[in-house]
């Protein structure tokens, strides 16, 4: 009920949002994408999650070959190779890595050979694991989806039983890597995002125009909003992307700080039923594939409202459920059939 409430506050805002661009019934579109997202739930609910479990080594390997072919084969757009075509329709393999990588770590850390102190050893294979594709989502470029992975491999080694060592560990080399990967591993325009994120006022027009924009947007829509179609920067076209990556800003400009409050409360009822699911999980792998969907559930609703309101870099993460996009409604209704299975096992002796 929850997730259906987000779907169609989505669609609504999709509508009022592409009303006077080229994405005009992108809407329609977003609704044939959420019924499809239906039935895949309903079909991954009724496959056991044990059986993907199983086969995680071959998902992983076409999941790695999949993320070639977009390097080889993909269509590119806005400077990026992201999506491979067939014919009208666009697929963006990153998005499915997410679900392969959730299970891969749940098999990993859920072997009953792993029921002791985590190794430095087991560190390095959940990194490189989560590792391989990051660094082919990050030659798209995509930094947005790459980051995604990230709370994947941290909520597998915490739950795994990560301990202070190595989580120090982790943030020293973290900080090592930090400067060499800004100067030499970025574009241009990701080190505008973040220069711009610390001081959007230095270049409003260009680098800090999307933060600004938004956070306008946001400001503007006051207690009860402006009307659906009735935001002026949604409607002048002044907010980027507002079906996508800022569909947050538009809908907050559209229907105030009671409506934004509203939405991010149904993500919070999302999630706590999701933690309770893996909570009654019946194996320890339940548990890991369930908190695996929290992570990235709740990790793209934090940067995605977080980079709206300007207190993260602006960065290519749409808001699940609610942004336009088939390939990221379609992994999210899949994670969650994954979900439901796991609950209905919880009564399997």
């Amino acid at each position: 009920m929850f997730v259906l409430a987000i779907c169609a506050l989505g669609v609504v805002e999709i509508y009022s949002a592409t009303l006077h661009t080229k994405f005009v019934g992108a809407h329609v579109r977003q609704v044939y994408w959420i019924i499809a997202g239906l039935a895949t739930m309903f079909i991954f609910s009724r496959i056991n999650y044990q059986v993907l479990l199983e086969n995680v080594p071959w998902m992983y390997v076409i999941s790695i070959l999949s993320l070639l072919a977009v390097l080889v084969f993909g269509t590119k757009a806005l400077g990026a190779r992201r999506w491979i075509r067939f014919g009208s329709t666009h697929f963006q393999p990153s998005e499915w890595v997410k679900l392969v990588l959730i299970v891969a770590m749940a098999k990993y850390f859920a072997d009953p050979a792993k029921f002791r102190d985590m190794t430095f050893t087991d560190l390095v294979k959940a990194g490189s694991v989560v590792g391989i594709p990051m660094l082919l989502v990050l030659a798209q470029p995509d930094m947005g989806t790459a980051l995604t992975y990230l709370p994947i491999a941290l909520m597998g080694l915490f739950l795994g039983g990560m301990q202070f060592r190595h989580a120090l560990l982790i943030i020293v080399c973290a900080a090592i890597v930090a400067v060499p990967a800004y100067k030499w591993g970025l574009k241009q325009y990701q080190k505008d995002r973040i220069s711009s994120f610390m001081n959007p006022d230095v270049d409003p027009q260009k680098k800090g125009y999307q933060s600004i924009q938004s956070q306008i947007a946001v400001g503007s829509g006051g207690l009860w909003g402006k009307g659906t179609t009735k935001g002026t920067q949604t409607q002048g076209l002044f907010l980027p992307v507002t079906h996508t990556d800022f569909i947050f800003a538009a809908f907050s400009e559209e229907h105030g700080f009671i409506g934004a409050i509203g939405v991010l409360l149904l993500y919070f009822m999302v999630l706590m039923r999701l933690i309770h699911n893996a909570q009654t999980a019946p194996d320890r792998a339940g548990t890991f594939v369930v908190m695996g969907v929290v992570a990235v559930l709740g990790f793209h609703v934090l940067v995605n409202v977080g980079m709206v309101v300007g207190f993260m870099p602006v960065v290519g993460i749409p808001l699940p459920l609610m942004s336009y996009g088939g390939s990221s409604v379609l992994f999210m209704f899949i994670a969650l059939g994954i979900v439901m299975n796991v609950r209905m096992r919880r009564f399997v002796n």
